[in-house]
């Protein structure tokens, strides 16, 4: 385990349960002694994280945008490594991250079709070169997925509520292209069945890194 800490992302597709597996982790790391960071891209952290989600799940300004959103993903995720993940790494503690750079692989490299090679050069440069030791895939069908999340409301990932079947076939396409040529730090979940199911993949996902984690108790 890095002397700077730990730091776990968890991806997927929309309806994937990332909101619930991410709340079940944390409680699972924090019981196994971990000191617990919980966060999300994009919005992790102050208020101009915020502003940085505000603009991207604003649909008036996503649809203008097409390299500039690759640019503006960076911009938050440098923001979020400087106040947010990098001071707790240095300090020991765990980060669950809730997205990251592999979203942006998926989403807008996959998904929207951006250039792959861009997303990678920038993500060369510090603060952004900074991977997760560990990453948890929940993999669903789009179809699952979708169903799933239309019945929260908004889209989890910031710009793509209004998106159909191809395009998140496409995103999870992405995800597992990543998985398949990372082995070592993605770990891909069947998240397609229950809470408790999927929630104890998880924790076995991470056993290696945190000897001792057990499921946590479901509410």
């Amino acid at each position: 385990m890095p002397a700077s800490g730990l730091f776990v992302t968890i991806e997927g597709i929309e309806g994937a349960g990332k909101t619930t597996q991410a709340r079940l982790l944390a409680a699972a790391l924090a019981a196994a002694g971990r000191d617990v960071v919980a966060t999300r891209e994009p919005g992790g952290g102050d208020e101009l994280a915020g502003e940085f989600r505000r603009i991207l799940k604003t649909p008036s300004y996503w649809r203008a945008m097409n390299l500039a959103e690759i640019y503006l993903y960076a911009a938050a995720r440098a923001h979020h490594l400087e106040t947010v993940v990098l001071p707790a790494l240095a300090a020991g503690k765990l980060v669950l991250c809730d997205r990251y750079l592999d979203s942006t692989r998926a989403y807008q490299g996959h998904g929207r079709g951006r250039p792959l090679s861009l997303i990678e050069d920038l993500h060369k440069l510090p603060p952004l070169d900074r991977r997760p030791d560990r990453t948890i895939l929940l993999d669903v069908p789009p179809v699952e997925g979708l169903t799933r999340a239309s019945g929260r409301g908004a889209a989890d990932q910031p710009g793509y509520d209004d998106e159909d079947v191809a395009f998140f076939d496409r995103v999870r396409r992405g995800f597992l292209a990543v998985a398949a040529a990372e082995p070592d730090r993605v770990r891909v979940v069947d998240a397609s069945g229950d809470v408790a199911a999927t929630h104890a993949a998880v924790v076995a996902a991470l056993r290696d890194l945190v000897p001792g984690i057990v499921p946590a108790a479901l509410d």
